[in-house]
């Protein structure tokens, strides 16, 4: 019976046909609430998978969702199983399977209640279990306790979208801490004899070395939830009571957005989107580490089009796989910098080049001098706002003459947290906020400005995050202002304000007006 279901797909119009010729109920999808991850709790995921064969309930009924008739011993495995009679229901197997994934995911396996049961077994029973190989986060019944344990971890960051997971050895415990939404939270901690096999297992996953433990170490590792896949940084630094891991989770689906999703208004978009058509010139994404500049980056890449176009990136590290475009990483260790990757990439014959980040003179100005000689070149740089995009670059030791001939465009961004929908408040300006924001606070005194609340749908009254955005297009006013040097970034921001530049500060401001985001997170990102 399998090997139907193996099988090639049947056309969804002759499936519909059998269901027909079978008395059996046809379902074209599957609507969330028909996936009932209790009814999977003890079935694994992978006969799930083999036999595309899941558990839902449709109007209170336990049904046997399949995509073939004639599997009645499987059907019959399912319900002996599960202990309740399965009514059989037809969808084509692509509805199946992705039903499977999505019920799986949505299981409750909470880490914090296996820390609870693995609290109590013996310390020896779980030291040294570690496996090798790419885990799929779902296949979480017939692993090793250690195992598992990382599994349910990861699965459960991944779930609540957290961007980091820390692992904090202290005398009497384990910390781990999930960042989400760039805000660290304390989840359940395990016992403290699981620690060296837990850091163990993650080594061994970033195929470090795990008898190591006095060095600081690097290493990637990948993993699967069902069908996405998600890369992982490995990062771990010995420290006094053992060693601490940091993981950095690299999620494409979460990461490659479009530029239009990224909270700029539609004029800044148009504004930008200006800046990817030209044909030459440097084009400057700026802002603190965790800001988003290299989302914002890949984004711009996703708008470009690679098959008539030769794009090449130089970073460290490469934190997501871009299609059609050649990506090198930076290896210092063997003399591959970015100034020398530079050079090489210039012989490729690139239309659109982009550098990771711009770190010293040498690199600054084969990236000018790539922009003069017919190519388009992006990069980051660390500075508070867009002018001072300018003042650093001369700072670093380019010359004026060569900054202003070459720079197209500076954009600086941050990152705040969004109001969760459901539960936004509407608040009043505080006297301590309206002192923090300055001149600013008096227009919104007047203004309906809303607050966190909290409620099971988000964290701490919030959901998701957005972008704060300032750019500032170089014209030919702007321009002779570097040529000429020595220019105060108070006289550029005052001569950007003039020709239309909105700063990150208004721009929270105006987001804060929407109720898109609060006025406490515009004052941690972007108060003067």
């Amino acid at each position: 019976m399998n090997d139907q279901a193996g099988d090639s797909p049947v056309a969804v119009d002759d499936l519909e046909a059998l269901a027909r010729r079978y008395g059996m109920d046809f379902l074209p999808s599957v609507p969330d609430e028909m996936l009932d991850p209790s009814l999977v709790s003890d079935l694994p995921v992978e006969w799930a998978r083999s036999n595309c064969l899941l558990p839902v309930r449709i109007d209170g009924e336990a049904c046997a969702l399949g995509c073939d008739p004639r599997q009645v011993a499987e059907q019959e495995h399912l319900a002996l199983l599960l202990g309740v009679e399965l009514r059989a229901v037809l969808a084509p197997r692509e509805v199946v399977l992705q039903g499977i994934e999505r019920c799986y995911y949505s299981k409750d396996d909470s880490p914090g209640e296996f820390i609870q049961d693995i609290g109590s077994a013996d310390e020896g029973a779980v030291r040294g279990q570690a496996e090798s190989g790419a885990d799929d986060l779902l296949q979480v019944a017939e692993k090793a306790p250690v195992t598992q344990l990382v599994n349910l971890i990861l699965l459960e960051a991944v779930k609540r979208r957290a961007s980091d997971i820390h692992f904090e050895p202290f005398d009497r415990k384990l910390r781990i801490r999930y960042r989400v939404d760039g805000v660290l939270y304390e989840q359940s901690s395990p016992p403290k004899h699981l620690e060296d096999p837990l850091v163990s297992r993650l080594k061994v996953m970033a195929r470090m070395d795990i008898a190591e433990r006095r060095l600081p170490q690097d290493g990637m590792a990948r993993v699967r939830v069902g069908e996405r896949e998600v890369d992982i940084r490995v990062s771990t630094i010995p420290v006094a009571e053992g060693e601490r891991v940091v993981l950095r989770l690299l999620d494409r689906d979460s990461a490659l957005l479009p530029l239009e999703s990224l909270g700029m208004t539609s004029d800044r978009l148009r504004s930008f989107e200006a800046l990817l058509a030209e044909q030459n010139g440097i084009v400057v994404v700026s802002g603190p580490t965790g800001s988003g500049k290299t989302t914002t980056l890949y984004a711009a890449l996703g708008q470009l089009d690679a098959s008539r176009r030769n794009i090449l990136t130089i970073e460290d590290p490469i934190e997501y796989r871009l299609p059609d475009i050649g990506q090198i990483q930076v290896k210092p260790k063997i003399g591959l910098s970015f100034a020398s990757g530079l050079r090489h990439i210039l012989r490729q014959d690139p239309d659109i080049v982009l550098v990771g980040e711009t770190r010293d003179v040498e690199t600054a100005e084969i990236a000018m001098r790539a922009a003069l000689t017919g190519h388009l070149v992006f990069t980051t740089l660390h500075t508070n706002d867009a002018p001072g995009v300018v003042l650093r670059f001369t700072d670093m030791g380019v010359e004026p003459y060569l900054l202003a001939s070459c720079l197209k465009g500076a954009l600086a961004q941050r990152l705040v947290r969004v109001l969760c929908p459901e539960c936004k408040e509407g608040t009043t300006l505080s006297r301590t906020q309206a002192q923090a924001l300055g001149p600013a606070g008096g227009a919104l005194a007047e203004t309906k400005v809303y607050g966190p609340a909290g409620c099971p749908a988000c964290l701490e009254g919030y959901s998701g995050r957005t972008g704060l955005f300032e750019l500032l297009v170089v014209d030919d006013e702007l321009r002779e202002m570097i040529r000429r040097g020595g220019i105060a970034a108070a006289d550029l921001r005052t001569a950007a304000a003039r020709k239309g530049m909105i700063t990150l500060e208004q721009d929270g401001l105006d987001k804060v007006k929407a109720g898109i985001t609060s006025v406490s997170e515009i004052i941690n990102a972007a108060a003067p």
